[in-house]
Parts: C-alpha cells; sequence; structure tokens
C-alpha cells in the first residue's frame, strides 16, 4: 500500500493515542472510594453491637485531644530519630522517645499517599497532641525518591502527656504504615474517620483506655473499612477481613451483653482481650487490601497499550529514508503481513492470552470489560503493526545487502545544526528518567532553546564570513528547500513552482550577498531570540525548586502596580496587531483590532488593568459580555480564513488565497490566545510573535533549513513557550479560569477545551506557525508531508519512551505526584499531535491538488 508520508504519520499518531489511552486506562485504577452521597455531619455512626442487650452507646466516643499540632520535617528518615544520629542532633526528641510521654512509631510511605485531613484546633480541658513525623526518608547519597527501605522508612512520633509511661517501660518503635495516622487523628479528636480512609487506628494511642472505649474505637474503625471494600470489591463476601469482621461483631455483641449485665469477672476481661485481637486482626486485613486495590495497576491494559505505542514507533523509525525521500511517499507494508501465516498465529496466541487472563479469578482490567469485538479489533491492530514491522524490518535488511554489494558514492554528512537536533531529542528523553529533572523540565527546554540560537548564531557567521568552502553537507533528509516571499514578483500569484530550486541550492547559500540593514539583521538575529528569551524566564518562575522566588509577573499582578501591567499589556496588545495584521484580509484586520480592544475591555471589567483615566476600578464584574464580545470576532475571522481555504479548493491557481486563509486562521487562535492567557502573560504571546517572525524573515529564508530542520524548530520552541507561559509539569500550574472566560456557569465541553487550549498555547501556535511557514515558503509540495511525518516522530519518541519509564517506576514513592501528571501532560500533548497532523495532511492534500 503506497501512502504520503503525512498521511501515513497522521494515521499513526491516531494509533498511537489509541495506545496512550489505553496505557493511562490501565496505569490510573479505579480509586478506592466510598459512593456515599450522605456528608459526615449527618451520617450516623454506627452503634455499638449487642447480642440481645440494648445498648446505650450510639453516638461517637469524645475526643482524646484538644488540639493536634503536625510537624512535618522533609525526608526524616525513621533513624535520624531512633538510631545513634537522633541522640547527636535531636536529643530532647530522643529523650521524649525513651522516657517521656509519647509512643513512637516507624512509618512505612507507600504509593499512593494519603492527602492529610483537615483538622478541626476545640477549646477544652483535654491535653494537646504533638505529632512529629517525616513525609518520606532519604538514601544514604541524600536523595529520595526511589522505593529503598532507607527512603520509604520515616519516623512518627505522637508527644502528649495522655501517653503515661511507667518507670523503666521501654517501647521500641513499631512498624505502621503512614495512611493509619488518618484514621488515628480522626478518633483522636471525636471526629468520623474519612470514608476514603484506607488505615487503621494505631492502637497504643487508645491501649490506657477502658476496654468497652477501645472496643467502641475499634469497631468504628472495621465498620468504615468494611463499607470501603464492600463499595469497591464485588466478592467482598470472600475476602478474609471482610469474615474477621463479621466474628470480631459478633464476638463484640457477646461482650456487651456480659458488660450490661454488670459482670466484671475475669471471663469479660479475657472475652474483651480476645474481641480486641480479633479486630486488631480483621483491621490489618482489611487495609492491607483495600491498599492493594488502591495501587492495584490494570498490567493487561497497560501492557497492550505499549505494545501499540512501541510498534507505532518502530514503524515510523523504519520509514524514515522513504517518508523524508523526495517523493515524500512510502509503502506502507499491511497487506502482505496480514495474508501472511504470522500474522494469523499472532492473532491466535492474543486471543489465547486474553482469555485466559479475562477468566482468571483475580482478574479486574479495562480489556476484558470491553466487548469481544473491541477487543479483537485491538488484537488485530497490535498483530497487523507487529507484522508490518517485521516486514519493514526485512526490507530494511535486503536493502543494506544490496547496497553493501554495489555502494553508491556519497560526501554527504551531518552538520552542526542535524547533530544539535539528534542530540538534544536524546538527552531530553534521557533526561525524563529522574523526577528532579521531570519536575525542573522547563530548565531542559530553555536550555536546548539557547544552545540551538548559538548554533544558528554560529552557522550565520560561517557563512557571512567564511562561505560556503568551510561549509559541511548537508544531509540529504529531506528533498526540498526554502526561499523567500519576496522572491516573487511583486503584485502576482505566488505558488509552489515560483521557488523550485536547482539541486546546487541544497547547499546554504553564503551570505555575502546580502547588504545594509537586512545584513546586520541577520547578524543580530540570533542575539535578539536570545533577548526575547532571557526575558521571559523572568517573567514566570516555573518548577519547584525556583517556584517560591519572586519574579516578573509576581510583581506586575500585585494590586500595587496595576498601572504598569496596563501599560504592558496595552503595548503587547499593539505589537500583537502590528505582527498579525499585516498578511490578514481588511475584514479581518478590523476584527482583530476590536477584538484586541474588546480584551483590553474585558481584563478592566474583571478589574486586572485600568483604563488611562481611572485611578481604581471599583466596578468589577465577570466580564461576560465584553469577553463574548470578543469571542464574535474570533469566530469571524476563523470563518474567513475557513472560507479563503475552500475557496482556494475550487480555483486551484489562486495560491494566495490559501495562504492568506491559513494565515487568518493563525490570526484567530492568536485573538483568542490573548484574551484567555492572564495579562501578564501577553508579552509572552507578543515575544512569541515576534521570535516567529524573525525566524522567517532573518534565519529560515537565509539559511534555506529544510522541513525537518524547520518543524523540529518550532517543536521546541513550542515546548519552551510552554513553560514562559508559567505552566509545569505539575497540576497545580495549570490555570483553570481561562475555561471560565465568558461563561456564567460551568459548561463542562467549552471550560474542557477553552482550558486545554490556554495551557497549550505555546505548541498550538508553533506548529499553527508551522503549517503557514510551508504552506508558503516551500519549493515543492512534500514539504508539509515531510513537516508532518517528523512532528509525529519527533513527538512520539518521548511519548513511548516515557510510557516504558512511568511502568518500570509504577511503584517508585513519587510516582503520583511527579510522574503521573507528566504522563497526563504527555497524553494530551500527543491529542494536540494527532490534531495537528491530521491538519497537515488535509493541507498536503490540498497542495497535491492544487
Amino acid at each position: 500500500m503506497r501512502l504520503g508520508s503525512g498521511t501515513f504519520a497522521a494515521c499513526c499518531v491516531v494509533i498511537e493515542v489509541l495506545g496512550v489511552a489505553l496505557f493511562l486506562r490501565g496505569f490510573f485504577p479505579v480509586p478506592v472510594c466510598s459512593f456515599s452521597g450522605t456528608e459526615h455531619q449527618t451520617e450516623s455512626p454506627a452503634p455499638e453491637p449487642s447480642a440481645g442487650a440494648i445498648s446505650n452507646w450510639t453516638k461517637l466516643p469524645p475526643p482524646l485531644f484538644s488540639k493536634v499540632v503536625i510537624m512535618l520535617i522533609d525526608a526524616l528518615r525513621d533513624d535520624f530519630v531512633f538510631g545513634s544520629e537522633g541522640v547527636k542532633f535531636m536529643p530532647y526528641t530522643t529523650y521524649l522517645v525513651e522516657k517521656g510521654s509519647s509512643h513512637s512509631f516507624v512509618a512505612e510511605a507507600k504509593p499512593p499517599t494519603v492527602t492529610m485531613p483537615r483538622i478541626k484546633e476545640r477549646e477544652t480541658l483535654l491535653p494537646n497532641l504533638l505529632v512529629l513525623c517525616g513525609d518520606h526518608g532519604m538514601s544514604e547519597a541524600g536523595g529520595h525518591g526511589a522505593s529503598s527501605v532507607e527512603e520509604v522508612n520515616t519516623a512518627l512520633i505522637l508527644i502528649s502527656s495522655a501517653f503515661e509511661r511507667k518507670p523503666g517501660d521501654v517501647r521500641h518503635p513499631k512498624y505502621i504504615q503512614q495512611t493509619d495516622l488518618a484514621a488515628t487523628l480522626s478518633i483522636g479528636l471525636g471526629l468520623p474517620i474519612p470514608r476514603g480512609s484506607v488505615g487503621s487506628l494505631i492502637f497504643p494511642v487508645v491501649e490506657g483506655k477502658p476496654m468497652r472505649e477501645q472496643l467502641r474505637f475499634l469497631h468504628l474503625n472495621t465498620v468504615q473499612l468494611s463499607k470501603l471494600l464492600q463499595e469497591n470489591v464485588p466478592s467482598y463476601r470472600k475476602e478474609p477481613g471482610f469474615e474477621q469482621f463479621k466474628v470480631s461483631e459478633r464476638l463484640h455483641g457477646n461482650w456487651i451483653r456480659l458488660y450490661l449485665e454488670e459482670n466484671n469477672s475475669e471471663v469479660l476481661f479475657n472475652l474483651g482481650s480476645k474481641v480486641r485481637r480479633q479486630y486488631l486482626d480483621a483491621l490489618r486485613t482489611l487495609s492491607l487490601s483495600l491498599s492493594r486495590q488502591a495501587a492495584q495497576y490494570d498490567v493487561y491494559s497497560m501492557a497492550a497499550g505499549t505494545v501499540l505505542v512501541l510498534e507505532v514507533v518502530a514503524l515510523l523509525l523504519l520509514c524514515v529514508p522513504q517518508a523524508l525521500s523526495g517523493k515524500a511517499e512510502l509503502d506502507v507494508p499491511l497487506l502482505s503481513p496480514v495474508s501472511s501465516l504470522l500474522f494469523y498465529l499472532l492473532l491466535l496466541a492474543l486471543a489465547a492470552l486474553h482469555v485466559v487472563v479475562c477468566t482468571s479469578s483475580d482478574s479486574s482490567c479495562y480489556l476484558c470489560s470491553l466487548p469481544w469485538l473491541a477487543a479483537g479489533g485491538v488484537m488485530v491492530l497490535i498483530s497487523t503493526l507487529l507484522c508490518a514491522v517485521v516486514s519493514a524490518l526485512t526490507g530494511m535488511f535486503a536493502a543494506g545487502s544490496r547496497l553493501s554489494k554495489n555502494p553508491l558514492p556519497s560526501n554527504s554528512r551531518w552538520s552542526e545544526l542535524d547533530l544539535l537536533i539528534l542530540s538534544g531529542t536524546v538527552g531530553h528523553v534521557l533526561s525524563l528518567g529522574a523526577s528532579s529533572f521531570i519536575e525542573e523540565e522547563h530548565q531542559t527546554w530553555y536550555f536546548l532553546v539557547n544552545t540551538l540560537c548559538l548554533a544558528l548564531c554560529h552557522e550565520i557567521y560561517r557563512n557571512c564570513f567564511v562561505g560556503d568552502d568551510c561549509a559541511p553537507q548537508r544531509c540529504p533528509h529531506a528533498g526540498e528547500e526554502f526561499d523567500g516571499v519576496a522572491a516573487a514578483p511583486q503584485g502576482k500569484s505566488t505558488g509552489p513552482d515560483v521557488w523550485e530550486l536547482d539541486r546546487a541550492s541544497k547547499h546554504p547559500s553564503p551570505l555575502e550577498a546580502l547588504r545594509g540593514p537586512e545584513r546586520w539583521m541577520v547578524l543580530a538575529s540570533p542575539w535578539v531570540i536570545l533577548s526575547c528569551c532571557r526575558l521571559l524566564r523572568s517573567l514566570n518562575q516555573t518548577g519547584v525548586q525556583w517556584a517560591h522566588r519572586p519574579d516578573l509577573g509576581h510583581w506586575l499582578t500585585s494590586s500595587d502596580h496595576k498601572a504598569e501591567l496596563s501599560v504592558l499589556a496595552t503595548v503587547s496588545l499593539i505589537m500583537i496587531f502590528v505582527l498579525v495584521q499585516k498578511r490578514c484580509s481588511l475584514a479581518s484586520k478590523v476584527a482583530m483590532a476590536f477584538g484586541l480592544l474588546g480584551i483590553y475591555c474585558y481584563r478592566v471589567a474583571v478589574g486586572n488593568l485600568l483604563f488611562p483615566w481611572q485611578q481604581n476600578n471599583k466596578d468589577i464584574s465577570k466580564g461576560i459580555t465584553e469577553a463574548r464580545f470578543v469571542y464574535v470576532f474570533v469566530l469571524g475571522i476563523l470563518f474567513t480564513g475557513t472560507k479563503d481555504l475552500l475557496k482556494s479548493q475550487i480555483t486551484a491557481d489562486d495560491f494566495t488565497v490559501k495562504t492568506v486563509g491559513l494565515w487568518e486562521i493563525y490570526s484567530g487562535l492568536v485573538l483568542l490566545a490573548a484574551l484567555l492567557l492572564r495579562p501578564h502573560n501577553l508579552p509572552v504571546l507578543a515575544l512569541s510573535l515576534v521570535i516567529q517572525t524573525v525566524m522567517t524573515h532573518f534565519v529560515w529564508r537565509p539559511l534555506r533549513h529544510d522541513a525537518a530542520e524547520v518543524t523540529v524548530m518550532h517543536y521546541w520552541f513550542g515546548q519552551a513557550f510552554f513553560y514562559f507561559q508559567g505552566n509545569s509539569n505539575s497540576i497545580a500550574t495549570v490555570d483553570i479560569s481561562a475555561g471560565f472566560v465568558g461563561l456564567d456557569a460551568y459548561v463542562e465541553i467549552p471550560a474542557v477545551l477553552l482550558t486545554a487550549f490556554a495551557t497549550y498555547t505555546g505548541p498550538v501556535l508553533w506548529a499553527g506557525h508551522l503549517v503557514n511557514f510551508l504552506a508558503s515558503e516551500a519549493s515543492s509540495g512534500s514539504a508539509l508531508s515531510h513537516a508532518c511525518f517528523c512532528y509525529a516522530l519527533i513527538c512520539s519518541i518521548p511519548v513511548s519512551a516515557y510510557i516504558v519509564l512511568v511502568t518500570s517506576l509504577r511503584y517508585h514513592l513519587f510516582i503520583w505526584s511527579v510522574f503521573s501528571p507528566k504522563l497526563l501532560y504527555e497524553g494530551m500533548h500527543l491529542l494536540i499531535t494527532a490534531a495537528v497532523c491530521v491538519f497537515f495532511t488535509a493541507m498536503d492534500q490540498s497542495s497535491t491538488k492544487s
């Protein structure tokens, strides 16, 4: 089957999106949670068990403590307190542990971590409880994040005068789970245990209380855990913990009956001790079962998704030589593998595996819940792709053997820019293996973009002052180059045939022909871009390590500097209009001007900015009218651009109509971004347009980079601007307020779309500019196909590598706080890539028809 490079890449990315979605469904299991609709305040506590007798204890037990003070110390390893180090560096704490009124434990941290419940600070005569604990430990090298004993075990000390200690009473730290703290603090403060808690009561806290109170505390905890088990495990009656709970409750009822008969004999004490042991065993079993349920992965679905993604990436890599050839076409080996014996053997093996996994007693996976037709489709897809990969490998080895017999002369080698692109891509993928590099990923992209600017500076200076003699030959991995729009005759229709270059122009020509201001602008362009990037870095501090430090954005958003922010926003909006309107039609120019004016009015209405005649804005509203006013102009510009694109399909000879239509669609997205971004981020949008303009006129045109290089540069800058906006790999930095712009109530679909677009403004706008640049500058129709393939490949490699990495690190201590959010960001970015590739393919098809 013969396909264009763009169409093949778009299909691959769509399949990869399916694989990532399947992986995410298996990686994020159904959480252990309560489905009860009642609130804790209105829910009656479980009554005390009784066996024929009527108990008068139907309320929550009284609190044990008046206040709880939690002192959380980062990376407090257990031996820092209980070992010899504690005697040296924490002498008073060691004294409290050994001789004071305290209970000490070694708390084991397991993913997923449970957020501490909110505490309600009651004024009674009860003692005060001090909790000294750590969130995790640390390794001998001082790091943390893995699952070694040193990193998992942390100290937990409960200090209170309520804990009496007899002389000579030596208490060694006992091992508990961190999740046990929520249930213990709730009981200690007389509050209901959170319904989603999977922890059990730390019994030494209540062991000094009378037997009836002890059993009451244990009963409330076991009832809460048994209800949670019933709501999350269909076969809960077969669980050992549930059976132990029922036995404990029955024995507890017998003990209550003896207690109410005022039987204070030794029989009552022995029975109470037996009930207590039974409850503790039931709590331990129930908590362990629920913890496993919470951390259980759907490995079958994860494996199927991973295989799909890896097959797609392998197929993309194997097809690089054909996809980036001059024809931008390739033979996709699909029909022959489907009719081969290997395909049917694989399909039969996968079907057998599916039956075995889905009929096992303890399996609860997403793939097994799908209809057989859908699950069979996944298995057919996996088998087809695997056979296609095998066929592509066979063809590659066959071609290699033929080439070894008849070698072709070649004097081409990789340029410095090609090596930078390769090393940067590989380095970024490798950096995803460390949690600190994920938290500070913006530093990686800032470094890559700055290095790229320096490499471009070196290339420009070499071509200006040295010439072609010292320039290396380019690796011929793309079959087209670019030239400037100015090369077209003035006033005439410009088309791809105008910029056809001969074979000799495949090497960057020396820039000695440039004279005057244009030459100086070319020489200064890398430094202008570097200056813009440095300014943007100081606007928003992001990541984790330096996020707390003040930045220019905090200074601008403070109420004391509203006038300065208003001036900066005005300048940014004017720059946006100047840089965008030059290629728009007259109607779109007017709509853009009114739209930007409406954005300023919207920000004044919500209280972010000031009009020149205002001292302060007391009348603050939601700005719904102003925002909807802007939406009208956004839709108008997008409609005009779409109309021009459709018109270019009818009049194939009018190339200008198509380029204007593409630019108007891009302008509409810029206007929407200006509305959704916070006002202090308007310079990010303005400087993004500045960098795009400088790169277009003074870098890509003079140096004649091929489609692959231009695509990678757009991708890198798009990633950098994702972080210039203030985004990070933490979910906390998502600006959800963008989803409510122009809405007077929460509407799910518009809110999600607006929030996603505001978050990924940088990558989306740089991808849109790439389409515009290639559609107007390319000298052959294969440029869009090459760009689509390169964009799909460079986005797919990190996703596939990260999925493999997350699978191997699924029991990492920071899997939910660091790695999982990054996985969601990568999945969303791949979805945007699929949309971009589909648009690339549509534009490529229209260019082919033209």
